[in-house]
């Protein structure tokens, strides 16, 4: 892949793209249905981002996720980050 291109990326976000492939990497054979497991992927997502997560706000991230079977990616756990309500 195009190494200026996440350098590009790694300045305009703020995000390590390191940090971003070992997340994907440990997403792979996740269990998503385990509460353990989603809740530290969620936690990681936080730390990448630099966000704070009220536990009330991960509770409901946790639960939703686990409930519905949604697809967990880096995109899904930052759109629920910003729609808190």
């Amino acid at each position: 892949m195009d190494h200026n291109l996440f350098k590009n990326i790694e300045k305009k976000t703020g995000v390590n793209m390191k940090d971003i492939f070992e997340l994907a990497n440990s997403l792979q054979h996740a269990n998503f249905k385990d509460e353990k497991t989603v809740r530290a992927v969620v936690q990681r997502v936080a730390h990448i981002a630099n966000r704070k997560v009220p536990k009330e706000l991960e509770d409901k991230m946790v639960q939703t996720i686990i409930n519905n079977g949604k697809q967990l990616d880096f995109n899904t756990i930052a759109n629920m980050m910003n729609n808190k309500k």
